[in-house]
């Protein structure tokens, strides 16, 4: 599947549901840093274990300016439960759809069986927009285990404020 979205185009204006109420605008209202994570649903113990790391992390995030917000195709109540089990306080976006998915370039993965998820869901996909709401740094993956190491990435995230370096891959 190719990638919609490019390293330096436009994010999508995509909104969803927002867990506890109200919605989600994934690309948030511009003129601030923002990093949209992606995330399988609560059937993925990868993802909770990301989500707890990266809750010990929010605060390093924050000094770099960057907001973190995140989605799954999950519905609400997998959504609440997801954050009940991980203790996360990322704004937390569900009911993401399969042409939103799509939109993203985001691989799409079908249950082995409904104990595992009852929907299709997407595989995980993190997005570091900048202040002009372009995607800064993108990364799409087919597979729960691949995913950016979050130390590796603040310190990236950093370098690029810092350094006012230019978004890469746009050849």
């Amino acid at each position: 599947m190719p990638t919609a979205l490019t390293a330096g185009s436009a994010f999508p204006s995509i909104t969803v549901p927002k867990a506890g109420g109200g919605n989600l605008d994934l690309g948030g209202s511009g003129g601030e840093w923002r990093m949209v994570i992606v995330y399988r649903g609560k059937h993925c113990p990868l993802c909770a274990k990301y989500f707890k790391q990266l809750e010990g992390m929010k605060g390093r995030f924050a000094e770099l300016g960057v907001e973190v917000v995140a989605v799954s195709a999950d519905p609400e109540v997998k959504a609440q439960a997801f954050i009940d089990d991980t203790g996360t306080t990322v704004p937390m976006g569900y009911d993401l759809t399969l042409d939103q998915m799509a939109e993203l370039g985001l691989y799409i993965s079908d249950p082995r069986s409904p104990e595992e998820t009852d929907r299709p869901f997407a595989e995980p996909g993190l997005f570091v927009l900048n202040g002009e709401g372009k995607v800064q740094i993108l990364d799409i993956s087919n597979a729960p285990f691949a995913r950016p190491d979050l130390e590796v990435l603040a310190g990236g995230i950093g370098f690029v404020r810092d350094k006012g370096y230019p978004i890469r891959g746009t050849h």
